[in-house]
């Protein structure tokens, strides 16, 4: 049975939680400890484990879930309505702005190098993620398609593929790097390929 927390105890809970996973976003996950969580988001060890029972294991697989939503929310209401070549651009514009936001601490990246590897309902939730993630492209690039819109001789499954290799790619060497400009040009051969650039 799931357990039911006040409005307070989910805003604790919450509190932790982002704060962990900015932590991770940070540090990797060799460089996260109940401590450290413990100090960063102002809380007991009591707190951690009354809303983690199962500690650090528990927290990750909260941690990955919780990244997992915000890799597909970062691209709301963008990803819903990408049925023309301007909403093609806006979504690429939304996903710069995004990273110019967050810095070099990538969620993306947080789930696919550090989170997968915490244990096998991380990894789950992950694959979940990319399995979701990309069947919302394959949608947007065959309503796109369906719109008379874009490159009618580009595979939809075969696109989506496409978005999301350029955009963890990108992602990826911008939080090597610092430098926006394999992400952007990454998103533009994306625009390119589905044919609204």
């Amino acid at each position: 049975m799931e357990r039911v927390l006040t409005a307070k105890g989910t805003a604790t809970r919450r509190r932790i939680l982002e704060g962990a996973a900015e932590l991770l976003r940070r540090n990797g996950t060799a460089g996260v400890s109940l401590d450290l969580i413990c100090k960063d988001t102002g809380s007991s060890k009591s707190q951690l484990f009354h809303y983690f029972p199962e500690g650090r294991a528990e927290l990750f697989a909260a941690i990955a879930a919780f990244e997992a939503d915000r890799v597909i929310s970062d691209q709301q209401p963008h990803i819903d309505d990408l049925s023309t070549a301007e909403s093609w651009r806006a979504w690429r514009a939304a996903v710069i702005a995004r990273y110019v936001e967050i810095g070099r601490y990538c969620p993306v990246n947080a789930l696919v190098v550090e989170l997968s590897r915490t244990g096998p309902v991380a990894e789950g939730i992950v694959v979940d993620m990319q399995t979701r993630w990309h069947r919302l492209m394959t949608q947007a690039v065959a309503r796109l398609q369906a719109s008379g819109g874009g490159c009618r001789d580009v595979e939809p499954e075969a696109a989506a593929s496409v978005v999301l290799a350029a955009v963890q790619g990108g992602a990826s060497i911008y939080q090597a790097t610092g430098d926006f400009v394999h992400l952007e040009r990454a998103l533009d051969g994306v625009l390119s390929y589905v044919g609204v650039a």
